[in-house]
């Protein structure tokens, strides 16, 4: 994707999913180098796609729904903290499997391997890390949420 391509695919999200974006956007504040906050802004990118191609009317995510989406998404990690790795495994596996964007969640966990971001080396990362899976929770959020309507 060119770079032209890359400001009006922004420009939509920015219409369409304001707070998806502003969520990114937030990162330097928190720390995140320029480098790092292009991992986020190509998972921001190919998760906007994904909502176009799907043909679903997406609801917009506001600023409620990805702080009860981060609230969920902490409390899954601070659950598996200390539990023996093994089970941690397991846990993690069940989720994915049973998660509403598995697909998608399955590009965003190799994209983050993909640039060693699983080892949160600082506190910028973990910052990184977490608005990028909640990009994903948000979408799975509104998506089953229109779903069900």
């Amino acid at each position: 994707m060119s770079l032209a391509q890359k400001v009006a695919l922004t420009d939509e999200i920015f219409k369409e999913q304001p707070t998806l974006l502003a969520s990114i956007l937030v990162l330097p504040r928190m720390g995140v180098a320029m480098e790092q906050l292009d991992v986020a802004i190509h998972v921001l990118l190919v998760t906007f796609q994904a909502m176009k191609r799907s043909g679903h009317q997406w609801p917009v995510v506001t600023e409620d729904i990805q702080e009860g989406c981060l609230q969920r998404l902490t409390a899954r990690a601070r659950f598996n903290e200390g539990l023996p790795p093994e089970l941690v495994a397991q846990i993690v596996q069940q989720f994915c499997d049973e998660h509403a964007e598995r697909f998608l969640l399955a590009f965003v966990y190799g994209y983050l391997g993909d640039h060693d971001l699983w080892a949160v080396r600082t506190e910028a990362e973990k910052y990184l890390v977490l608005a990028t899976l909640n990009l994903v929770e948000c979408i799975a959020f509104v998506g089953s949420a229109a779903a069900s309507k």
